[in-house]
């Protein structure tokens, strides 16, 4: 089934993000982790993968089990950058042979090793080509996509960035998940110049709940968002005074105003990227809906 046609429900939702562990050994604890949240009977989960492959295995093997021992429909990242067309279409077969019908498509991070050749290869040099490929090759496959509401770090302007993201539906996406973001406000603008530029799929926030202030500051600098220097400030005062468990439970309590929030204000669902952590989630959801 296509994540599209349950979000059209109109029934606001939750759905969760999840990582491949590094190691076999750590699996029956990730499950663990998956069979916990199942109880949160979110509308899909989705599965990272790996820039150029890197965990495209293990990302196949996940949301097959996700989905076929826990009940979830499961969405499966996919990235383009460093493959081939025959590698995708080989990896997107075998998600269908496993009844798993959506994908997250998108570039993938460059390499800063030199492994990956620029100008990147063709014909699959963005996610939009992603995108095309997936909506060519498997058009039964419901494709979501990543949007930027602080402008993705390597646009242009935030025009170009809005004309990729529309760029993207038209070849075929079906709604879009936001990189995360911690002042709603960002997301309320973002997705009103969305529109304003013809983009009409639906745009899910994606929400990050603060477990770490080394890692926080680490994830920012990476995928160009920012912190409210008040809510840094917050973060900062709590480490000093009680280090890591004082900070996550800074951060998990954010988080939820911002989920609460942007459920009042009508969204269709909150994406929350789990960070395979079971006790953050259920705190941070507990009560949002009925």
């Amino acid at each position: 089934m296509k994540i599209i046609d349950s979000i059209s429900q109109g029934k606001q939702f939750i759905s969760l993000e999840f990582f491949p562990p590094k190691t076999r050994e750590d699996w029956p604890a990730f499950f663990q982790t998956v069979q916990r949240l199942a109880e949160l009977k979110p509308l899909f989960a989705s599965v990272t993968y790996g820039a150029g492959g890197s965990t495209n295995v293990d990302t196949l093997e996940i949301v097959t089990r996700i989905q076929q021992e826990y009940g979830i429909e499961t969405m499966a990242h996919l990235t383009c950058l460093g493959s081939k067309a025959e590698e995708v279409n080989r990896f997107l077969a075998a998600l269908a042979a496993a009844g798993v019908n959506n994908v997250l498509s998108l570039r993938g991070d460059i390499p800063q090793d030199g492994s990956v050749e620029t100008p990147l290869p063709c014909p699959l040099q963005y996610a939009s080509d992603l995108v095309s490929l997936i909506q060519a090759s498997f058009p039964d496959m419901g494709i979501s996509v990543a949007g930027y509401p602080e402008v993705h770090p390597e646009a242009a302007s935030l025009e170009s960035d809005l004309s990729f993201l529309k760029l993207k539906m038209d070849s075929g996406a079906d709604f879009a998940i936001t990189q995360l973001f911690f002042d709603n406000s960002l997301y309320h603008t973002f997705v009103k110049r969305a529109r304003e530029a013809g983009i009409t799929m639906p745009i899910i926030p994606g929400i990050l709940p603060v477990v770490s202030l080394k890692v926080i500051k680490r994830i920012v600098s990476l995928c160009g968002a920012s912190i409210p220097a008040e809510f840094l400030a917050e973060l900062e005062k709590a480490d000093q005074a009680g280090g890591a468990a004082a900070v996550q439970k800074v951060g998990i309590a954010h988080a939820r105003r911002q989920a609460q929030e942007l459920l009042a204000s009508g969204v269709p669902g909150v994406h929350i990227y789990t960070l395979n952590r079971a006790e953050v989630v259920l705190d941070l959801v507990e009560g949002l809906l009925p």
